[in-house]
């Protein structure tokens, strides 16, 4: 495919220097703090066996799409703040890939996650038939399937664009607007199907999670007892903020017309979901959960002991 780009140039969120070097700073911590909270939650999950359980589970699969999912443009945007912006066009499209991949399959994932809270709490004494290890393998293995299918129709349709009129994306990382703007071709109907590819994707589990928690709402009105409603509402709590940060963002940035696109307003929602969520994640699941915290207490105090602490 003769694109008449051998490479990008990506031109980051500022030109300023000092800009440039607290953000370098601010980023670096936070990836840090990204790979140290969820290798941490995936670890603390693996060495309890206490939390080897459906919902400890997904949340492993969870850490690890976030882990992922930062990995994949974090440090990147890390390193082109202080060095040289430019990026291949291998590199950028595999950089598409993964992040459109990551992002569908981390959509259905909190489908599966919903649903698994529906099952707890609306058929508490049929849990352990219902989520059996068969069906929660395919609660996660179904979104990884759904977001590589997506992503490889998207980043081949785009893939045969040709890009004359510049190299110069307008974002720090390779997302599909910015691309879809240097095309010398016509993107309308790859627009079309972009849009209902990403469309589908937030419709599909949105109402999934929607009707899910529809369902937990009305059996949780219906328990006599206040502490009984809050005991239910806990277990589902963390799950409904994660949700409801990471669809927002999404909502405001892709669902949409190409010609609504905001470089501005799409920049700092796009750093909110690729690089401050994944690090919110695991806060979020943690801090407001007592059994990872009861896990993380009793590691801490194995950690003392080995070292004599």
């Amino acid at each position: 495919n003769d694109t008449n780009v051998p490479d990008f140039i990506l031109m980051g969120l500022t030109d300023s220097e000092e800009i440039q070097l607290a953000l370098f700073i601010v980023f670096l911590l936070l990836y840090l703090i990204t790979v140290l909270g969820n290798v941490g939650m995936i670890l603390i999950i693996h060495l309890d066996l206490q939390l080897h359980t459906p919902m400890y589970f997904f949340l492993t699969h969870l850490s690890f799409i976030d882990l992922s999912y930062s990995t994949v443009i974090t440090p990147k945007t890390v390193a082109n703040l202080l060095t040289s912006n430019s990026i291949s066009f291998r590199g950028c499209f595999t950089q598409m890939f993964f992040f459109v991949f990551l992002g569908t399959a981390e959509c259905y994932l909190l489908s599966s996650m919903a649903c698994d809270r529906y099952v707890a709490i609306c058929c508490p004494l049929h849990y352990p038939v219902r989520m059996s290890k068969r069906l929660c393998r395919a609660l996660v293995i179904g979104p990884y399937v759904i977001g590589f299918i997506d992503s490889l129709v998207n980043v081949v349709c785009m893939s045969r664009l040709h890009f004359c009129k510049s190299n110069v994306i307008h974002h720090f990382f390779c997302d599909t607007s910015p691309i879809l703007s240097l095309s010398c071709t016509d993107t309308y109907d790859i627009e079309i199907l972009i849009l209902i590819i990403a469309g589908s994707t937030l419709m599909v589990s949105l109402i999934t999670i929607s009707a899910s928690y529809v369902f937990i709402l009305s059996t949780i009105l219906k328990i006599n007892s206040t502490s009984g409603k809050q005991k239910a509402f806990s277990t589902c709590a963390s799950h409904l903020l994660g949700v409801t940060i990471f669809y927002g963002t999404l909502i405001f940035t892709y669902l949409k017309p190409r010609k609504s696109y905001s470089l501005g307003r799409n920049q700092v929602a796009s750093v909110f979901y690729t690089i401050v969520i994944p690090m919110l994640n695991p806060l979020i699941y943690s801090l407001r959960n007592k059994e990872v915290k009861n896990t993380l207490i009793r590691v801490m105090q194995r950690i003392r002991y080995f070292l004599g602490l």
